[in-house]
């Protein structure tokens, strides 16, 4: 095997042990639409992002973006697949047969001209003041890919493509019920992503400044979370309505039992 392959190998079986890949999984699935990595396979977003960056290319792609790479910055290096023409029955075939690296630069090692893309401007989010009470940062990232928004727990950060304050109620009630629950189940666990939506809903109303009727939109979310657990959203709602209640309480009030004055946040 290729030193430098099995090198980026070994340092992918690290994060493993590490326990980091669910994270990079997760964070790996924010590509910006428009630029090269988000054409880049799964493994190589994850290497993106353990080298700390959501924007990676290769030198002559940053050039042709009027981008250059600072002097004495080091490259991150992504697996390619090698292929080779053979001839099989007097037809022509490509056939893999290994792979090798390729050196890629963080666009934070570079300078020039702007990027086409833009990070959105966040809001002055209601309840964000909860967020950094709890050491989570609340950052925006360039544009949309499949996710609007995402709670990163081992980073403690909540990652947002959209100023919509729904998805950061809903991102912070993931934080929330983490407190309440412990560790969650890693990915989009159905029951966590209704009570998430459940309190998002509810955050909206008590405390949320947008006038655009979200409910319906939460509904069909929970709707389609509660068919995998072949449940009506009904009875979703009423199987997770005890921590719901704690996940808001706790938003709201800074503890999980029930307060007077819940009552006058709404106000």
């Amino acid at each position: 095997m290729n030193t430098k392959v099995k090198e980026v190998l070994t340092s992918v079986l690290e994060r493993f042990r590490e326990g980091n890949v669910p994270e990079a999984v997760a964070y790996s699935l924010y590509p910006t639409p428009d630029i090269p990595s988000a054409k880049w396979s799964l493994i190589n977003r994850m290497l993106m992002f353990f080298g700390g960056t959501t924007d990676a290319r290769g030198y002559r792609q940053w050039q042709q973006v009027n981008r250059y790479v600072k002097k004495g910055s080091n490259a991150l290096y992504i697996l390619v697949p090698l292929i080779k023409k053979v001839e099989d029955s007097g037809e022509e075939k490509q056939t893999l047969y290994g792979f090798g690296c390729k050196p890629v630069f963080r666009v934070e090692d570079t300078d020039g001209e702007s990027l086409e893309y833009e990070n959105i401007e966040l809001p002055d989010l209601p309840l964000i003041d909860r967020a950094r009470q709890w050491g989570i940062s609340v950052r925006a990232v360039p544009g949309r890919y499949r996710f609007n928004g995402i709670y990163l727990t081992d980073r403690k950060e909540i990652a947002l493509a959209t100023p919509e304050e729904k998805v950061f109620f809903h991102e912070l009630s993931h934080a929330g019920h983490e407190k309440v629950k412990g560790r969650l189940i890693d990915g989009q666990d159905a029951l966590q992503e209704i009570v998430a939506e459940f309190c998002a809903a509810v955050l909206c109303k008590l405390v949320g400044k947008q006038q655009s009727d979200t409910l319906g939109n939460s509904y069909r979310y929970i709707e389609r979370y509660a068919e995998k657990i072949k449940l009506s959203p009904y009875s979703a709602c009423l199987k997770v309505i005890s921590e719901t209640e704690k996940v808001l309480n706790l938003i709201l009030n800074g503890s999980a039992e029930d307060k007077e004055d819940t009552n006058q946040i709404a106000a």
